[in-house]
C-alpha cells in the first residue's frame, strides 16, 4: 500500500539569490500546473460530450478512439495522449514535462472514476485552484543523502537542491526517509506544495501491510455517533471510544471562543492592516481544525487496535449510510460531526492492518 507524509523542505543553498530564484521558479511551475489542470478536465469533458454535437455535420464520426486503430475514430492519438500533447504545445520549455505527464495521468484517472456521477448530476466537474500541488515521478529525485549533522536529508529535484526540515520530528518521517535512502522502501509519484511561502513535499511511499493474526470468522461491529464517537463490539467485548464531553463540548467551546474573537476583532490594535487585527481569530480557527484531526486520528487508531487485539478480520460500520442521510438534514450534525473524515482515517488504518471495512 501507499502512504503519504508531509515534509517541509528548504532550498539547500546559502546564497539568497539562488533561494529567491528557486522559489520564483516553483511558483511559476505552480501557476502552470493550475492552468494545465483546468485545461485537462475541460478537454476531457468536451471529448466525452462530442456525441451531443450532432449539429456540426451529418457525416461526423463519433467514436473516441485512435483513428489508426478504428476507422470510426475521430482522434489522432489515445485519450490520454491528446491532453498531453495539448500541454506540450502550450507549456513545453516552461515546465518539466515529467510534471505535466504525471498531472495528466492522475487527473484523467480522477475524471474516468467520477464521470458517471457527472452525467447523473451527482457531482460537478472538478475546478482546480492556484495552490494545486505539483506532481512528479520518483525517477527525477536524485542524490538523496544525509546532511552533515545527520538530522535531515538533502536531494535534488529537477536540479533544484533541497533539504528536509524535520525539526523535533516525533513521527516516522525520518525512519521512512532512511529506508528510502537505503532502498528498503520505494518512493512513488509524489507532489510539491507551496503554502504561505513554505515548500512541502507530499511524499508517497510504498510500504508493506502490517502482518497480524486475524480470524476471517470474527467480525467487529462499530457504530459512529455524536454521543460516543465510536462504539465497537466483538462478541461479548464492547468498548466506547471517546465521549461527548471530550469531543463535541470541546469543539463547541472553541467555536464559542471564535465567535467572541469575531466580536472583539474590531477593537484589536492594527498597525499593518487586516492581518494583525485578525491574527488571534486565525489562530483559533486553525486550533479547531488541528484538535479535530488529532482526535479523529486517536479514535481511529484505538478502533483498529481493538480489532487487532480481538483478531477481527472484518470491520462492519453499522447503519452508517442511514446516519449520514439524517446528518445531511441537520445543520448542527453536519457541521460538528466529522463522520466523513473519521471514515477515511478508519479505512486507511484498516487497510494498513489488513482489515476489511464494510459500510452498512
Amino acid at each position: 500500500m501507499v502512504i503519504t507524509r508531509k515534509i517541509q523542505l528548504l532550498i539547500d543553498s546559502e546564497d539568497q539569490e539562488v533561494v529567491k530564484e528557486a522559489k520564483a521558479q516553483l511558483y511559476q511551475w505552480q501557476n502552470i500546473c493550475f492552468r494545465a489542470a483546468n485545461m485537462i478536465v475541460s478537454h476531457q469533458f468536451i471529448q466525452e460530450q462530442v456525441k451531443d454535437f450532432f449539429y456540426l455535420t451529418e457525416d461526423i464520426k463519433l467514436k473516441l478512439t485512435n483513428q489508426q486503430k478504428d476507422e470510426n475514430g475521430i482522434l489522432q492519438l489515445s485519450r490520454e495522449s491528446t491532453t498531453y500533447h495539448v500541454l506540450s504545445r502550450h507549456f513545453k520549455g516552461q515546465v518539466p514535462m515529467n510534471m505535466m505527464g504525471n498531472l495528466n495521468h492522475s487527473l484523467l484517472a480522477y475524471f474516468n472514476k467520477e464521470k458517471d456521477a457527472y452525467w447523473k448530476g451527482e457531482k460537478s466537474l472538478r475546478n482546480y485552484k492556484k495552490h494545486i500541488p505539483m506532481p512528479f515521478g520518483a525517477e527525477v529525485v536524485s542524490k538523496l543523502s544525509l546532511t552533515p549533522d545527520h538530522r535531515n536529508y538533502s536531494f535534488k529535484l529537477f536540479q533544484i537542491p533541497f533539504r528536509t526540515y524535520l525539526g523535533k520530528d516525533k513521527s516516522d518521517k525520518k525512519v521512512l526517509l532512511e529506508r528510502i535512502r537505503t532502498g528498503i522502501l520505494k518512493l512513488r509519484a509524489s507532489h510539491l506544495q507551496l503554502v504561505d511561502g513554505k515548500v512541502f513535499l507530499l511524499a508517497a511511499i510504498q510500504i508493506e501491510k502490517e502482518q497480524h493474526v486475524l480470524d476471517p470468522a470474527v467480525i467487529a461491529e462499530a457504530s459512529l455517533s455524536m454521543e460516543h464517537p465510536i462504539t465497537v463490539k466483538v462478541g461479548q467485548n464492547e468498548q466506547a471510544i471517546g465521549n461527548k464531553e471530550e469531543f463535541l463540548h470541546r469543539r463547541l467551546a472553541i467555536q464559542a471562543a471564535i465567535h467572541r474573537l469575531q466580536k472583539g476583532a474590531a477593537f484589536n490594535r492594527g498597525g499593518h492592516g487586516r492581518k494583525r487585527k485578525m491574527k488571534s481569530l486565525d489562530d483559533y480557527r486553525h486550533y479547531e481544525k488541528r484538535y479535530v484531526e488529532q482526535k479523529l486520528h486517536v479514535y481511529s487508531r484505538m478502533l483498529i487496535s481493538f480489532c487487532v487485539k480481538h483478531q477481527a478480520a472484518t470491520l462492519l460500520l453499522v447503519n452508517q449510510q442511514a446516519k449520514e442521510e439524517l446528518a445531511k438534514e441537520d445543520a448542527f450534525l453536519l457541521k460538528n460531526w466529522s463522520y466523513y473524515s473519521l471514515k477515511e482515517k478508519i479505512n486507511y488504518k484498516a487497510e494498513k492492518a489488513g482489515i476489511q471495512v464494510i459500510v452498512e
